[in-house]
């Protein structure tokens, strides 16, 4: 086996795995809090407290383990990160409080952000010839993720609240022990540069990327894209549950599907349409169909109507792996560490905002003492958030050989 296949595999098993863990918690979370209160308020605001802290810590480490990553290399980072994830759902599993629980999500974040080294090391595999490929792998491997999660999510539920904790635990640990026998290391001794403390700070490294530069407009378009789509991860449970009346069988069924759908788009359609297309004009549709598609889920009104909606998400999806090839194609690999961890920061900050913002309102649209009983506003905001980033891609000034 090649290096870089070997690689490349380890890596999709790795963002599998990330992706696995958090569909398994995302139908039954709302029950695990439910053991510590079950008003319908506290189990809102704490669903949103818990993912937002989740990111909160992926966004303080992401730009450390990039550094550590360009420092020693990425493959020691990888294996940590693994273990202390495999140690970390351990705990979570056997929390005697909400306390212990919500330490087990901080530690979980923490862990999470390998993402940025995973990327980085695909970055140093891959040239012009197969960096959106690769990329794509990466959303491959969290759409099959999300496939197989969710789906284990709702019926290792019904086992009690910390089997899907366990199943997540015992297969990151045998992963560590995967990484350690087939994982080579890709970034070579020469091209490592030594960790500068100034580069550790998260939000140096957010303000630095989206400052004047060939990349900002495209990082603009990152950021609020990364906005948009976590209205997802903030409410979905939520948003079905109280809206459809779906049961967690059903929120995780739907779940599977979107990770079946983000599978084929990024799996298959990314290595179809961006070799056709070019990753612009890709990235133009992309945009649109995701403006369109967050407007549908707000006025849906019956829950067999997401199932076509999804259509439109899963065509969406080939923006993303486009989107990313275009920010780092002018960036040395030296540095491609720094780039992907300020790229996973950027993601992380505003997954640390999207579920106080469309939790918030959420709560303020929906239920008795609603405003307006209008439960879909989070998804409304979502699709004009991304028309905004429509337009700011619209007028980014494009790199050579890049035509519209």
């Amino acid at each position: 086996m090649k290096p870089t296949r070997a690689g490349a595999q380890f890596i999709f098993i790795t963002m599998f795995l990330d992706a696995l863990g958090i569909g398994i918690l995302i139908p039954v979370f709302p029950d695990v809090i439910r053991r510590f209160g079950t008003d319908a308020s506290f189990v809102s605001h704490m669903f949103g407290y818990f993912i937002a802290a989740y990111a909160l810590m992926q966004f303080l480490a992401s730009p450390i383990l990039g550094a550590l990553s360009d420092r020693y290399g990425r493959r020691p980072v990888l294996l940590l990160s693994l273990f202390c994830a495999g140690l970390d759902y351990l705990v979570m599993a056997f929390a005697p409080n909400l306390w212990i629980l919500f330490l087990g999500r901080i530690v979980s974040g923490l862990t999470g952000a390998s993402m940025t080294v995973a990327s980085s090391y695909m970055a140093d595999i891959s040239d012009d010839s197969n960096r959106s490929a690769n990329f794509g792998l990466i959303g491959a491997a969290f759409g099959l993720g999300f496939i197989v999660g969710p789906a284990l999510g709702g019926l290792l539920g019904g086992w009690g609240p910390t089997a899907p904790f366990l199943l997540a635990a015992v297969m990151n640990l045998l992963n560590f022990a995967f990484g350690l026998v087939v994982l080579p290391e890709s970034l070579p001794p020469e091209s490592r540069r030594n960790v500068d403390v100034k580069r550790l700070n998260p939000f140096k490294s957010v303000i630095k990327i989206l400052s004047p530069s060939p990349i900002m407009m495209l990082v603009w378009v990152y950021l609020f894209v990364y906005l948009a789509g976590h209205v997802h991860s903030s409410i979905w449970t939520l948003y079905t549950q109280a809206k459809f009346g779906w049961s967690t069988f059903e929120v995780g069924l739907s779940l599977s599907v979107v990770g079946i759908l983000s599978a084929i788009s990024q799996g298959y359609l990314t290595r179809l349409l961006i070799p056709k297309w070019g990753e612009v004009k890709v990235l133009e549709f992309g945009l649109v169909v995701y403006v369109l598609s967050f407007f549908l889920y707000a006025i849906a009104t019956q829950g067999w109507m997401i199932y076509p909606i999804m259509l439109g998400t899963f065509i969406a999806g080939v923006g993303g792996p486009a989107l990313q090839s275009l920010i780092s194609k002018d960036v040395p690999s030296r540095e491609q560490g720094e780039l992907q961890g300020s790229l996973i920061s950027i993601a992380s900050l505003t997954a640390i905002i999207a579920p106080l913002l469309y939790t918030d309102l959420f709560a303020r649209f929906s239920g008795p003492n609603a405003i307006w009983d209008f439960p879909g506003m989070p998804y409304l905001l979502a699709s004009l958030i991304c028309a905004v980033s429509f337009g700011l891609f619209m007028a980014a000034p494009l790199r050579r050989g890049d035509p519209r």
